[in-house]
């Protein structure tokens, strides 16, 4: 979602975007009191908003490495005297995690519970534990997150979620909060329709603090780079204020439907199959493949792409395996799967 610019704002955090704008603010002064009701809409100690949820990750390993010492806030991404491991469930290593490599730890892969407790010793700083992402109905997560909290809270080691593939719905967000995850990294675009560059790092108020100080506007600092503005702060806070309290399970039903209409539709095509994707397994994502016999329709899956992706409206969809495309039914407007049908049955020539 991200290279297609995430999301569609909503609309009346325009407005507020600008009046933020007119007006100088202490920045710190406005964190505090942002991250006073965010946190208390998560149900942690602390918040910050954050350029996005990568860099949400990367200021939470630095929290986790620096704490409030000053000093090591000047010397990262040097590690010396410090602690220099972050223990990650092989199953979660993504391209993500560069954000805690990028502070220049070692990371340790681990594959089961046994390998876990051994890992984490005198140089483990932090726990990365990636909450959810799209396809983890695929494969199996050893050590649960339940388990790995009991086991990082006895080493005394902080426990980050990447939550930022956790939404919906925001009882997700509630619920890594409620076990006492110590960081939660979340991100305010996509599905919470905020501005894009922007996300949200919750959890331990020490480390939220030690999370700020390697932060702009901290000009001697590694996370100096990623700053976030008195707009994005604002608009953040008013994200998650609406999305919070949105219907869900009401928003899911429309998602079925369309779903459910993707299907019926586009299985009256000749030579099409259409297969419902099982739902991620923290959130309720509708997907709904399409698959075909490219030789004897004369089509490959490349062509369909390339033709919704030409057309007006430019329709981007993914792509099934082991052939076909998929059809992802998130974040669209009621009325786009008739677009999507009307398309598609172009190309198809029905």
């Amino acid at each position: 979602m991200t290279t297609l610019g995430a999301s569609k704002m909503w609309e009346d955090l325009h407005e507020a975007a600008a009046q933020a704008s007119r007006e100088y603010v202490v920045l710190e002064e406005l964190k505090e009191k942002i991250g006073k009701r965010l946190s208390a809409l998560i149900g942690c100690e602390d918040a910050m908003v954050t350029p996005g949820a990568a860099a949400a990750i990367s200021l939470g390993t630095c929290a986790s490495l620096t704490g409030s010492d000053t000093q090591k806030v000047r010397q990262l991404p040097d590690l010396t005297g410090m602690k220099k491991e972050v223990v990650i469930q092989r199953v979660h290593r993504n391209g993500y995690d560069h954000a805690v490599r990028n502070t220049g730890v070692r990371i340790v892969d681990v594959e089961s519970e046994r390998a876990l407790i051994d890992a984490i010793g005198d140089q483990t700083a932090m726990m990365y534990f990636l909450g959810g992402t799209s396809g983890d109905w695929r494969w199996e997560t050893p050590v649960s997150l339940e388990r790995c909290r009991e086991i990082t809270r006895r080493a005394r080691v902080p426990l980050m979620v990447d939550a930022a593939n956790m939404l919906p719905p925001w009882d997700n967000i509630r619920r890594l909060a409620n076990l006492g995850v110590d960081l939660i990294c979340i991100s305010a675009g996509k599905h919470m329709r905020g501005p894009q560059c922007s996300g949200i790092l919750a959890g331990r108020r020490d480390l939220i603090q030690s999370a700020w100080l390697n932060s702009s506007p901290h000009s001697d600092s590694l996370g100096r780079p990623m700053k976030v503005g008195r707009e994005e702060m604002v608009t953040a806070w008013l994200t998650a204020e609406k999305y919070s309290q949105l219907d869900f399970d009401a928003i899911d039903r429309q998602c079925v439907k369309q779903a459910e209409y993707l299907e019926r539709e586009l299985s009256a095509v000749p030579g099409l199959k259409l297969e419902r994707t099982p739902t991620d397994r923290t959130r309720k994502i509708r997907r709904v493949s399409v698959h075909w016999d490219e030789r004897a329709l004369g089509i490959t899956a490349t062509d369909v792409e390339r033709s919704l992706m030409e057309g007006e409206p430019r329709i981007a969809v993914g792509r099934a395996q082991p052939q076909g495309i998929e059809l992802t039914v998130f974040m669209n407007e009621a009325g786009d799967e008739k677009t999507a049908v009307k398309r598609l049955r172009e190309i198809f020539k029905t």
